[in-house]
């Protein structure tokens, strides 16, 4: 009888054990990294059948609207978004059926966008994929009202080190394991390595989010474009295969147009509000006139100057100190920042901007400045540059403003919490601990 106890005390240790290394190769980054190359090569040689590349990656779209983006490995025969709103009363609104506007990039992966809107009022917004052999699940897009608590989880720069990144965002999900996760994600740039390369954008940014916290579905990203994410050629048949979420987005009347103009530059310039904040996302890499009339234009707006906090995200920071020497000073690179810090930043001070988010160097920097020259100010402008997801980073010292009062060179990730009249500004390691944190209070 012993024996046969022992037996049976074995057998069921070495099930656990494999379900453990089962468990173990779906979670741990190495192995999810490992699976998604695996995966696509199986698609591309035909080996895998018709199936969802992408699925839904929800954008926010201005203040109203959401841009959905999904792929296939294959043609869809007629792909339909569903899409449905509660309010504040629970009351269930009409269900809205879309044809999305489709792309082929290549044999194996074709693309589908399509624009939810306008959601003004609305509490929720539910909505699925049908049209495939099988369907999405449904997926839910959580609002707030101005005078609740918003929660911005901040992140960038995670291109080439997938791996860390899904680090990074698993340590972000335990962070909001008790608040239901971010009500959004603010991406401050270089989400990939090289825009051209489509397994990049797969192994480098959707599917991490995809693997941890199945945020992509149902948080919609705020992206702040950097210089490795687009490609800036106005010519046919470029390579910003994903970069058009903001297409229309300027002009109102664009916005029933097909989500999709291929082979065109599309601009990124726009404002949304979170919560009691009012945030302006710049392209820091194609200054032009038109965003400096858009930037001048809404930082005079009523929108703007009535916002409790008045926030900037822009991919590069207008004032650097870590940086790679040799293309610093021998490769012009120490110029990048120039036209923030000359053209934008001054706008900046002068229209009462409290906090100006960036990425771009590869580490955590805050400065909280005084915006006037007046001995005894307590008018106070913050830069953070928070570009520390994943990427190499850079810890040699190129520049000295003399104004920052944290500097952690280590990979990071922030989160921003609005609510009424305070902003709560908190940086964690990717270990956990807590290594900064600051109060705006009006």
């Amino acid at each position: 009888m012993r024996f046969y106890f022992r037996r049976l005390l074995l057998l069921l240790a070495v099930e656990l054990l494999f379900l453990w290394a089962l468990y173990i190769s779906f979670t741990d980054p190495r192995m999810q990294v490992a699976r998604t190359a695996v995966q696509s090569w199986l698609v591309k040689q035909n080996m895998y059948p018709c199936m969802f590349q992408k699925h839904p990656f929800v954008f926010e779209h201005g203040d109203f609207h959401y841009y959905l983006l999904w792929e296939t490995s294959c043609v869809s025969r007629a792909p339909v978004l569903e899409w449905w709103t509660d309010s504040t009363n629970n009351t269930a609104f009409l269900h809205h059926f879309i044809k999305p506007s489709y792309r082929k990039i290549d044999d194996y992966h074709h693309r589908y966008t399509a624009i939810i809107g306008s959601v003004q009022g609305a509490l929720h917004i539910h909505y699925k994929v049908n049209g495939y052999r099988f369907a999405t699940k449904q997926y839910t897009i959580r609002r707030r009202n101005s005078f609740e608590k918003s929660r911005v989880l901040v992140i960038g720069d995670n291109q080439n080190e997938p791996t860390r990144f899904r680090r990074v965002l698993a340590r972000a999900q335990h962070y909001y394991r008790t608040s239901n996760g971010p009500d959004f994600i603010l991406h401050v740039g270089d989400a990939v390595q090289i825009a051209r390369k489509l397994g990049d954008w797969q192994s480098q940014l959707f599917s991490p989010m995809e693997d941890v916290g199945d945020y992509r579905h149902q948080t919609p990203l705020v992206f702040a474009p950097g210089n490795h994410d687009h490609d800036k050629r106005r010519i046919q048949n470029n390579n910003n295969f994903y970069m058009d979420m903001y297409h229309g987005l300027n002009e109102t009347s664009e916005l029933g147009k097909p989500a999709v103009i291929n082979g065109s530059y599309h601009r990124f310039h726009h404002s949304i509000s979170i919560g009691s904040a009012r945030v302006i996302v710049l392209d820091s890499e194609c200054p032009s006139k038109e965003q400096s009339a858009f930037l001048l234009r809404e930082l005079q707006s009523d929108a703007f100057q009535e916002a409790s906090f008045r926030i900037i995200a822009v991919h590069i920071p207008p004032y650097i100190e870590y940086w790679d020497p040799y293309t610093w000073n021998e490769r012009g690179e120490k110029y990048w920042d120039e036209h923030i810090r000359l053209e934008y930043d001054p706008l900046f001070r002068k229209y009462g901007v409290d906090l100006v988010i960036s990425g771009h160097q590869h580490n955590y920097q805050r400065a909280t400045v005084s915006r006037s020259t007046a001995p005894g100010s307590t008018d106070v402008i913050t830069y953070v540059i928070a570009g520390g997801a994943g990427g190499d980073l850079d810890l040699k010292r190129v520049e000295d403003w003399q104004m920052y009062n944290v500097t952690y060179l280590g990979h990071h990730f922030a989160s921003l919490e609005i609510e009424d009249r305070r902003l709560i500004w908190t940086a964690h390691s990717i270990t956990g601990s807590v290594v900064d944190k600051f109060l705006i209070e009006i």
